[in-house]
């Protein structure tokens, strides 16, 4: 994916929320390299080692232009405080593991819809002029309580657009699948995994959607510079086969197969039926647009130079025409700072 330069970061104030996670401190090793006349970047988390280790950076450790800002997105209160003199947020705070939030749903839910909510109404009462909010692949026709939250959230963000009132504030979603290598996913599992000689497999048929923490940080900037408010964005991004993945690993290793997880889908997806009569082709993108959208959908694809997909289209990691082969995998995992 291209990287962008975004112009509007210039002399602005950015919070990343959720910023000692792996997306947040990708995100914010890219402002640091490459926009010195960002004014302020605001590290909110609620882990205070995280956010002494962080600090230790040496891209982080003397930089007067970085605050690191302890406080919960729960609490709506020190998020209001954290916005102040703040223009453009990424909100990647979340709890995010499947097993985890099938177990403890209502912590999941006052963190992933209750927090995203907290956030909005600070939004808008504050400064902020962009808000771009991390969703994932299981959002879409959701079955386990995580992607079910993140629905919730994402709906939570698109609709504030209708609320905003003459504010110069949107809202927008960028949605994608797996983060090669990021904390609590299959590969970092794997190699952990290897020197027992056992990889268990959930299901040998399971497929996933896969994207580098790079890639993501990308479109997140893509999204910043071309989000008009409303969208959930999607990439256009390979698939993996779960044994493919064991194999690019271990491939002397014993595979047993133990059965999908509570809250597993075998096929994630990230555009659905129902979505793709309102879904534009940006190219390296797609956009899913609110279904009130209905009578803007040609005039934004114009405005974008895009195109309506095709009606019944879904977009899934089983029927993806890219695959990563085992040997994709085996570069891409050596090449990948785990985290």
């Amino acid at each position: 994916m291209k990287v962008e330069t975004i112009t509007l970061l210039n002399h602005k104030s950015v919070l990343i929320t959720g910023g000692t996670g792996s997306f947040g401190k990708k995100f914010a090793e890219r402002l640091m390299q490459m926009y010195p006349d960002i004014a302020r970047l605001v590290i909110f988390s609620r882990d205070e080692l995280k956010q002494y280790e962080m600090s230790c950076n040496p891209l982080f450790a003397n930089d007067p232009r970085i605050r690191f800002f302890l406080g919960d997105i729960r609490d709506g209160a020190r998020l209001k405080r954290a916005l102040e003199n703040i223009d453009v947020v990424i909100h990647a705070a979340a709890l995010k593991q499947v097993p985890a939030a099938e177990y403890n749903p209502f912590e999941c839910i006052k963190t992933n819809v209750i927090g995203a909510q907290n956030l909005i109404e600070a939004c808008l009462d504050s400064s902020v002029t962009r808000v771009i909010a991390l969703s994932t692949d299981k959002a879409a026709a959701p079955i386990n309580l995580y992607g079910a939250t993140k629905l919730c959230s994402d709906k939570l963000f698109t609709a504030a657009n209708t609320i905003v009132g003459h504010r110069n504030l949107k809202f927008s979603v960028v949605r994608y699948g797996n983060v090669l290598g990021s904390r609590g996913s299959v590969i970092p599992f794997f190699q952990k995994m290897k020197s027992t000689g056992v990889l268990p497999i959930t299901d040998p048929a399971m497929t996933r959607f896969n994207i580098s923490l790079d890639d993501g940080v990308s479109m997140v900037l893509w999204g910043l510079e071309h989000m008009e408010g409303g969208e959930v964005f999607v990439p256009k991004i390979p698939s993996y086969r779960i044994l493919d993945v064991a194999d690019a690993i271990c491939p002397d290793c014993t595979k047993p197969v133990v059965g999908i997880r509570p809250g597993e889908k075998l096929h994630e997806e990230m555009i659905t039926e129902s979505d793709s009569y309102h879904t534009i082709d940006l190219g390296e993108y797609f956009a899913i647009l609110p279904s009130t959208y209905d009578d803007q959908l040609e005039a934004y694809a114009i405005r974008n130079n895009g195109k309506r997909v095709e009606p019944g289209l879904a977009y899934r990691s089983d029927n993806n025409p890219h695959f990563l082969t085992a040997d994709e995998l085996r570069n891409l995992i050596a090449n990948t700072v785990i985290d």
